[in-house]
């Protein structure tokens, strides 16, 4: 007798009842498992049970079985059973499952996941307590996802060799970099190279700081790693996991889960710390301009310690040349495509996001943020987006010939300089990709052009 057809049974006789399931005494991991791996009709008995239970919890396990075992046509047909919604793939289930918060997971989806998890790489069950203490969590555990690699296979870059400019004769004048300059120390840090990596744990200028570059959604964010009342600084990785699109890095220290783009952790041991990492300037530039700007500039070796192509234009190439998405996530596309580049700003009291394409028509914008002023100095070509605090002073002309107030202002990557010794600060931001923005900000952020 098939395993399904015993555990229901038992489940029957143990209420005195054969012909209807009882749903109480139902092993529902059993139930989930058959329906991946049964035969057409132990999996069409299964689906008959869940479904006549008639209750949501069951649909994050149906979502799941969509992703393991593919589309088949009983877990597509439960499912419209159970949401009222024809899901053809796991790509719909999954935004479908976004869309809806209120579904909580039947408590079998929790060992089912673990298992499924557990199939690909032990090490992804040292991210999660056993049980799953949902409420813990600060994102949905049902929405966190396999992004295809192992646990800490993508290899960070720690304290990475760094050459002089001039014999950095592997980049090209076009190649994108993450440029950087803390406390006069000055490096770049190719994207080439870091879209292999995902990030490095590094110490610029006497700041322990790591860049967390999540090539999905298209966002290098610098953070500072050193945190008050901690030890050590903080050394991350990669998990292998994501979240809505978005990669989940983890801390080495405690294994806790961060979500990447707002430098938080989400899970583990510190998931209530409220830990929250300082974002420092980045700016993503050409190495001419990089170069140009900053002659004496360090700039990451091919010397790794890994073996990767790390030819210009090879790494994620289909994907960064694609519309579409490589993993499922919710996008309000009414006001701009899911992967339109944007450069957002978070600050107390607000955030809001520029896309690129309006530094087409105007090169610098005063603008402001929650309550602070801002004055942002764009190109779109390179992706280069700067903004530092304007103090209520207006800008105009470009990055090449600034004006302000007095005349001529001098561009720096810590602050604008005036002509009668002004000095307004950087302030930090990131470009990513809209999708991703909106994703984790959403209604809490502004959006530049369009009426607040």
């Amino acid at each position: 007798m098939p395993r399904f057809l015993t555990h229901l049974l038992g489940a029957a006789l143990a209420v005195g009842l054969f012909l209807r399931p009882a749903f109480a005494e139902t092993d529902f991991l059993a139930l989930s498992k058959d329906m991946l791996i049964g035969t057409d009709a132990v999996r069409s008995a299964a689906a008959e049970v869940i479904v006549a239970r008639d209750n949501p919890d069951m649909i994050p396990s149906l979502v799941l079985l969509m992703r393991i075992g593919g589309s088949h046509v009983v877990t597509q047909r439960a499912l419209k059973a159970l949401t009222g919604q024809d899901l053809p793939d796991w790509r719909a289930a999954m935004r479908y499952q976004e869309a809806n918060p209120q579904i909580e997971p039947h408590p079998s989806y929790y060992d089912l996941k673990l298992w499924y998890w557990g199939g690909i790489d032990r090490d992804f069950h040292a991210l999660f307590e056993t049980p799953i203490d949902r409420a813990s969590m600060r994102i949905r555990f049902e929405e966190i996802t396999w992004g295809g690699a192992l646990f800490d296979d993508i290899p960070p870059l720690d304290t990475p060799k760094m050459i002089p400019a001039d014999v950095a004769d592997y980049m090209l004048d076009s190649d994108l970099v993450f440029g950087v300059e803390i406390n006069g120390d000055v490096r770049a840090y190719p994207l080439r190279i870091m879209g292999w990596h995902e990030m490095f744990n590094e110490v610029i200028g006497g700041v322990p700081v790591a860049l967390a570059y999540c090539t999905l959604c298209g966002a290098g964010i610098l953070f500072e790693t050193d945190v008050e009342g901690y030890e050590a600084p903080f050394v991350f990785g990669s998990s292998g996991l994501l979240y809505r699109s978005n990669k989940l890095m983890f801390d080495r220290q405690t294994k806790s889960l961060w979500n990447q783009f707002t430098g938080e952790p989400v899970s583990g041991p510190l998931a209530q710390s409220g830990i929250r990492l300082k974002i420092r300037p980045t700016t993503i530039t050409t190495w001419a301009d990089w170069r140009a700007a900053h002659p004496h500039t360090k700039v990451l070796s091919l010397d790794t310690g890994h073996i990767r192509n790390y030819d210009s234009g090879v790494v994620y190439a289909e994907y960064f040349a694609s519309p579409d998405l490589m993993f499922p996530a919710l996008t309000d596309e009414t006001r701009l495509r899911q992967k339109d580049y944007v450069y957002g700003i978070r600050v107390a009291g607000g955030a809001k996001a520029w896309p690129l394409t309006a530094f087409e028509a105007e090169p610098v914008i005063n603008d402001h943020v929650g309550l602070s002023e801002v004055v942002l100095i764009g190109d779109a070509q390179t992706r280069t987006v700067r903004a530092y605090a304007r103090d209520g002073q207006v800008f105009s002309g470009d990055a090449i010939n600034l004006v302000g107030p007095g005349g001529a202002w001098s561009l720096t990557e810590e602050a604008i300089l005036g002509p009668k010794g002004e000095r307004l600060p950087r302030m930090p931001g990131h470009v990513s990709y809209w999708f991703a923005w909106d994703g984790y900000l959403g209604a809490e952020s502004a959006l530049y052009g369009v009426v607040e």
